[in-house]
C-alpha cells in the first residue's frame, strides 16, 4: 500500500533517530498527525496548551541534547506564535525543526480568505531560519525532511522549516523510499589560516580568548588553549562556563574589559564580540582572530587579522596540534589571575553591584 506525505514524514522522522513531537494539533494537520498515530509509540507527542508553549518545548529539549526537536503547528497564527521561539533558537543556534501547516495547496497565494491563511508565509518563515522549503509533492517529503536535519548541523548552525499543505499530507507516493540521515556540510580546514593564527598566538604576550554560544561543544579545546597560552577565557551570556568558574582564567565582562586593554592577540571562539569592538574600543595594537561558523560574520565589524571558518571543535583541535611549533614554554598567570580577581571583588564591595558593573562595562 502507497504511503501519504504524512506517513513519509514519520518515518523519515524516525529514521533520523526523533522520538518526541511537540505539537498543538489543529484541522490544518489531522493527516499528519493520523500518520503519528499509526505510528505508535515510536513517537511521542507532547502536546501544549499554545503554540509558543510547543515551540519553546522544542527549543528547550534541542539546548539540552543538541539533538534535532520538531514541534508542529497550524499555519498563520499558529506559526506567527512560535515565531519568537524560532528566532531565539536561530539566535542561539538550536536544532529546531518546524513542522509548519497550509491552506489547501491549490489556493496558496490566491488571498482566498482560508481559514488561518497569511500572505507569503513562506517569506516570514524564510526571514526566521536559513533553511525552509515546502513539500509541494508527496515524493519530496522524506528529501526535505533529510535536507532539513542536515541543515541544523551545517555551516552556521539553527533551525530550519518546512510547510506542507492541509491536502498534501494525505496525498500517496508513488515513491515509498526513505532519504537516509545526510552528513553536515562544513567547510574543510583552511590549514594556512591556521598556521597563521598559532604563530600570532604563540608570540603574543597578553592573549585573551572570548567564547560565545558557538563555543558550546568544544569546552575541553578551549581549557586546553588556556593552558598552553596561560589565557584568561572572557566568557559571555552562552560562552560563561565553556571554562569551568573554578579557573583562575575563567572572568565575566567587568574584568575581561580590563584584560582587553591590556590583550596583543584576542581569540574570539562563536561570538560577535559586540562589546569588546563596538563599545570598549580597538587600537592598531590589539590582533583579532575569529573563529566562526558563519562565512560573513568575522568582518562584520571590523575584519580580523585571521578568520577560520567552521565548527569550532575541529578548528580548535587543530590549532592546538599546530600551535607547540611556534610557543615557547610560558610562565603560569594563576597568581596573578587570583589577585586580579580580588582586586575586581573588592571594587564590588566598596560600591552597588550594579554600578560596579556599568563603570566596568560602559564606554569611558
Amino acid at each position: 500500500m502507497s504511503q501519504s506525505a504524512a506517513d513519509l514524514t514519520v518515518a523519515s522522522l524516525l529514521a533520523h533517530g526523533i522520538n518526541t513531537l511537540y505539537a498543538l494539533p489543529g484541522v490544518h494537520n489531522d493527516h499528519f498527525f493520523d500518520a503519528v498515530f499509526r505510528a505508535g509509540d515510536k513517537i511521542r507527542t507532547v502536546h501544549s496548551r499554545h503554540e509558543q508553549g510547543a515551540a519553546y518545548m522544542a527549543l528547550g529539549a534541542a539546548l539540552a541534547t543538541n539533538k534535532p526537536q520538531p514541534y508542529a503547528v497550524v499555519p498563520g497564527p499558529g506559526l506567527l506564535n512560535t515565531s519568537a521561539a524560532l528566532l531565539t533558537a536561530y539566535s542561539m543556534n538550536a536544532p529546531v525543526l518546524a513542522l509548519i501547516g497550509q491552506i489547501p495547496d491549490g489556493d496558496i497565494g490566491k488571498g482566498l480568505s482560508h481559514l488561518h491563511e497569511i500572505k507569503d508565509q513562506a517569506g516570514i518563515i524564510a526571514r526566521l531560519v536559513d533553511f525552509s522549503a515546502r513539500v509541494k509533492k508527496p515524493e519530496e517529503a522524506s528529501a526535505l525532511i533529510a535536507q532539513a536535519i542536515q541543515s541544523l548541523y551545517s555551516n552556521r548552525p539553527g533551525p530550519a522549516a518546512l510547510e506542507c499543505a492541509i491536502d498534501m499530507w494525505g496525498r500517496k507516493s508513488a515513491d515509498e523510499n526513505i532519504v537516509a540521515p545526510l552528513s553536515a556540510q562544513q567547510p574543510a580546514l583552511d590549514e594556512d589560516a591556521i598556521k597563521d593564527a598559532a604563530k600570532r598566538l604563540a608570540n603574543s604576550k597578553r592573549p585573551l580568548i572570548i567564547c560565545g554560544g558557538g563555543a558550546q561543544g568544544a569546552s575541553e579545546e578551549i581549557t586546553k588553549l588556556s593552558e598552553m597560552l596561560q589565557a584568561p577565557v572572557l566568557g559571555y551570556r552562552r560562552g560563561r562556563g565553556v571554562l569551568s568558574s573554578k579557573s583562575p582564567f575563567s572572568v565575566t565582562l567587568p574584568l575581561g574589559r580590563e584584560l582587553w586593554g591590556e590583550a596583543d592577540v584576542a581569540l574570539g571562539i562563536g561570538t560577535h564580540m559586540l562589546y569588546p569592538m563596538m563599545h570598549w574600543g580597538m587600537d592598531d595594537n590589539i590582533q583579532v582572530i575569529r573563529v566562526d561558523a558563519d562565512k560573513d560574520e568575522p568582518a562584520r565589524i571590523r575584519q580580523p587579522a585571521v578568520s577560520l571558518i567552521g565548527d569550532a571543535q575541529p578548528i580548535l583541535r587543530r590549532l592546538i596540534e599546530v600551535l607547540p611549533s611556534f610557543l615557547s614554554k610560558r610562565d603560569t598567570r594563576s597568581d596573578e589571575m587570583r589577585e586580579r580577581h580580588a582586586k575586581m571583588n573588592k571594587r564590588f564591595e566598596k560600591i552597588s553591584p550594579q554600578k560596579a558593573f556599568l563603570d566596568a562595562i560602559r564606554d569611558e
